[in-house]
């Protein structure tokens, strides 16, 4: 820990990450917080046919800070995040393989698309303290078959919503962004900064 890190964290209290995902943890440490990492054991729900993307990206946000605040210590101020990419209402995931990356891809291709994160800040063994979500609007260009081959055959698509990684290879598929370039990494920074800021005062008032 360092000191620079500590000033950034809520006073006096436990901060975990809810995620495995190194993408958001190296944002999170970046902007200077510090933190533990958990991860929950339950498998991600699948969304439901015609479900509002914006609110499964917060209730799986949720999930995921819940599953962790249920068996932290009180006081413990968990943070969890869903990432989506949506396109026409339909909601991408992260693929099951190859062809499914293939086609997500295809439909991506020349096209502008949502990128939802939801999130979700806890407080153990209380229930949810903060839901928000973030939505940035990104632009691909046309993308030909033997393109999109050779970025699925990189294997940087199979854990990432929407399969691809706009700061890996798929950086060369972008022509636009509309909103926080963070949120399209992982998570957006500067709401997580300030949910946790509001969070922070909110306790304070309580004293």
């Amino acid at each position: 820990m360092t000191g620079r890190s500590r000033l950034y964290n809520p006073p006096h209290m436990r901060f975990i990450l809810a995620s495995n995902s190194p993408r958001r943890q190296e944002l999170l440490r970046n902007a200077g917080f510090d933190f533990e990492v958990r991860s929950c054991p339950l498998p991600e729900p699948s969304p439901e046919r015609g479900a509002d993307p914006t609110q499964y990206a917060m209730a799986a946000g949720q999930s995921k800070a819940l599953c962790i605040a249920a068996e932290a210590p009180p006081g413990t101020l968990v943070l969890a995040a869903d990432t989506v990419v949506v396109l026409n209402g339909l909601i991408l995931g992260k693929p099951v393989g190859p062809h499914d990356a293939t086609q997500m891809l295809r439909l991506l291709s020349g096209k502008t698309h949502e990128v939802i994160t939801g999130v979700c800040l806890a407080r153990a063994p209380d229930t949810i303290e903060t839901r928000v979500h973030e939505i940035t609007f990104v632009t691909f260009r046309d993308l030909d078959d033997e393109e999109i081959r050779d970025y699925v055959k990189s294997r940087e698509p199979y854990d990432k919503a929407g399969a691809y990684a706009i700061q890996g290879y798929a950086s060369r598929f972008v022509t636009r962004i509309s909103g926080c370039y963070f949120n399209v990494v992982g998570l957006p920074v500067a709401l997580v900064a300030e949910i946790l800021k509001s969070f922070t005062a909110e306790v304070g008032s309580r004293k």
